[in-house]
């Protein structure tokens, strides 16, 4: 390696950073708008935000756990009471959803399962796959071709209708 080195190619940095003096007497403008803003937006918003958490903190309200009261059932309400009317549809919606979401659930569980189990999934996910069978069967026998638009008097017709064929098949099988 040559001992020649080109030192104006090659500064070397200076040991300490300079520090810029100020040359004015003038206050930064900027610093200025920072303290106005923080004493005149920042500061009285911060406040109302930090009361409202505390307040809100006082009585915690979860939305989803929104408990509905048990409303009539379709088949309890008057002739001509239609707010009764809108208020079961309303229930058998949310009944429909939960059942919807029970399904979902255990189907979720069995597949948990089989994926956990690997090969013995019919040795070992035997009781998650007879409770799945159970909830598909009394879904589909409560909610089964009502279709989309399904409501909740279509659904009263449905039970009332197999009712009455389970009675007729007892009656035929009693005789």
């Amino acid at each position: 390696m040559p001992e020649d080195r080109d030192w104006e190619a090659y500064k070397v940095p200076p040991t300490r950073t300079p520090v810029s003096e100020r040359t004015t007497s003038v206050p930064n403008p900027v610093t200025i708008f920072q303290t106005i803003f923080n004493y005149v937006v920042d500061a009285p918003v911060t406040f109302v935000r930090e009361w409202i958490e505390r307040q809100q903190a006082k009585n915690r309200y979860y939305y989803y756990h929104q408990k509905f009261r048990r409303v009539p059932d379709l088949s309890e309400c008057l002739e001509g009471d239609y707010l009764c009317f809108f208020e079961a549809e309303a229930q058998w919606r949310r009944d429909r959803m939960v059942d919807q979401e029970i399904v979902e659930i255990v189907r979720e569980r069995l597949g948990a399962c089989k994926q956990r189990e690997g090969p013995n999934q019919f040795q070992n996910c035997a009781k998650e796959m007879e409770l799945l069978v159970q909830v598909t069967k009394a879904y589909q026998d409560r909610y089964g071709d009502l279709g989309v638009h399904g409501n909740a008097r279509t659904c009263l017709m449905k039970q009332k209708h197999r009712m009455m064929e389970e009675r007729k098949a007892q009656a035929n099988v009693s005789e």
